[in-house]
């Protein structure tokens, strides 16, 4: 593979760079309220997706007219540049002193042919899709503690970095 990044320059700079998990802090969106909607009663998270919908809108960027709904939580679709990508978004309850967490990532909408030979949705994201979240998120006094991660480093929870990209 260095070789080939070698022979073309930047092929695979966003892959090593751009972090794609996001944890973060929020009261301002339900978290206890169960909805008759809900497919599972922890299924908090379609205000979360409404509100980032909102604001990706507002900043040109086009995105699903609903939220949709699995076991785990809810996504939304959403294109940036010439790709699209899927935001998901679960809620992890708090526990003892820690507090609860928005635990999102971001996958590359792979299509038809993607899902045929199983390309994988954590590859290809470019640096403007997760840099439209974060800015969302990093400038909201709504959202604290935004720690972006690496598929690594998620599984774990270490190495949270401030931004999605590295400098």
């Amino acid at each position: 593979m260095e070789q080939k990044a070698a022979r073309y320059p930047g092929l695979l700079d966003h892959a090593m760079t751009v972090r794609r998990n996001v944890i973060f802090q929020s009261t301002a969106f339900n978290t206890s309220e169960q909805k008759d909607y809900f497919i599972n009663d922890c299924c908090f998270g379609d205000d979360l997706a409404h509100w980032l919908m909102e604001r990706l809108r507002a900043r040109g960027i086009h995105t699903d007219t609903e939220p949709g709904q699995e076991d785990f939580g809810w996504y939304f679709r959403f294109r940036a540049g010439k790709s699209g990508y899927c935001f998901i978004i679960s809620y992890r309850p708090s526990e003892g002193p820690r507090p609860g967490d928005w635990m999102c990532t971001i996958e590359r909408e792979t299509g038809l042919l993607g899902w045929i030979f199983h390309w994988s949705r954590k590859r290809g994201i470019q640096p403007d899709a997760v840099e439209a979240i974060h800015a969302i998120l990093s400038t909201s006094p709504q959202i604290s503690g935004v720690r972006w991660f690496s598929d690594k480093d998620y599984e774990t929870e270490e190495n949270g970095q401030a931004t999605p990209t590295a400098a």
